[in-house]
């Protein structure tokens, strides 16, 4: 899909996932793995691997549970195992429910590891050419309950700097990397800000954070991308995660990553049942250079308040 601002390409392979988005004449803003040309028909089976596409893909949480409850892979379940993703949500293809000019809608498959089925919905916002609206229904196929949340994952390279306002210190847990390798990470005046630097080795950790408001963005070139979305209570987010999350590895996977993920409230659904979340991602043009303060008040401008302190 594309407008006379951006071009959207969403693939019905891999779980159905956005593999690229960007502005007329700049490049793709999310980072893709070779895999997609080297590995395009990947086999899904309870024993199958994590293969690096990347793009934008949607997950459910928590990633704690996600082989507890499931019996086709003893092994998984035995461990607790909390990796790879389930293949039948992030590998197998979804079928097409709608193709037009302004809206795409895929269907994915009925997975038996986590007892979920997810529909999802990429459509044009009508009024604003740089934007595009991002919606996805999970429903539970087992005849008895589950519990998860809805996961958003964009992947973008690894040196875009990304915002998100957050209104304590106390509302950032990071995991894995410590501060002293991430030079440009800091919380300061309601804002953390993360970005990999120049690191070559590459820094790599987590950070879970409850927001102060329902947006994130990051800058890499040319070009913003601020991801909206519903903010939440801490109570609606699954203890082990946080509502937004960045996952960085600045130098391994893919040639490096950054992760902007934003997780829905945590819910049971009882057979049958369903629930839905959703994201706004507005594309916008950027002259301003890689600097941070420069950077904030461009946010600010775009009336995202958080951004003005």
């Amino acid at each position: 899909m594309q407008t006379d601002q951006l071009q959207l390409q969403v693939t019905s392979a891999f779980g159905g996932r956005a593999l690229s988005l960007q502005r007329k004449g700049e490049p793709n803003f999310l980072r893709v793995g070779a895999a997609v040309k080297s590995q395009p028909d990947p086999e899904v089976k309870a024993e199958s691997g994590d293969i690096a596409y990347l793009g934008h893909d949607v997950w459910v949480g928590p990633q704690s549970q996600w082989w507890s409850h499931q019996q086709i892979n003893p092994e998984r379940l035995a461990a607790n195992a909390n990796w790879p993703p389930d293949p039948w949500l992030s590998l197998a293809s979804a079928q097409w429910l709608q193709r037009d000019a302004n809206q795409l809608r895929l269907q994915g498959a009925a997975s038996p590891v986590t007892g979920m089925q997810l529909e999802k919905r990429f459509r044009l916002d009508a009024a604003h050419p740089d934007t595009v609206h991002v919606q996805v229904n999970g429903r539970n196929i087992r005849d008895t309950p589950v519990a998860w949340d809805l996961w958003f994952n964009t992947r973008v390279h690894p040196n875009t700097r990304v915002f998100v306002p957050v209104s304590s210190a106390d509302d950032i847990r990071v995991d894995g990397a410590p501060d002293a390798s991430l030079p440009d990470h800091q919380w300061q005046e309601g804002m953390l800000t993360l970005r990999a630097g120049d690191a070559s080795s590459g820094p790599r950790g987590k950070w879970f954070v409850q927001p102060s408001a329902g947006w994130m963005a990051g800058f890499n070139g040319r070009q913003v991308l601020v991801i909206r979305f519903a903010h939440q209570p801490r109570s609606a987010i699954h203890p082990q995660q946080g509502q937004v999350e960045l996952y960085l590895d600045a130098g391994g996977i893919a040639e490096g990553l950054l992760e902007m993920e934003v997780h829905a409230p945590y819910k049971t659904l009882q057979p049958g049942q369903q629930m839905q979340a959703a994201e706004q991602w507005t594309l916008l043009a950027w002259e301003g250079g890689d600097d941070a303060k420069a950077q904030r008040a461009f946010l600010c401008a775009q009336q995202l308040q958080e951004a003005c302190q």
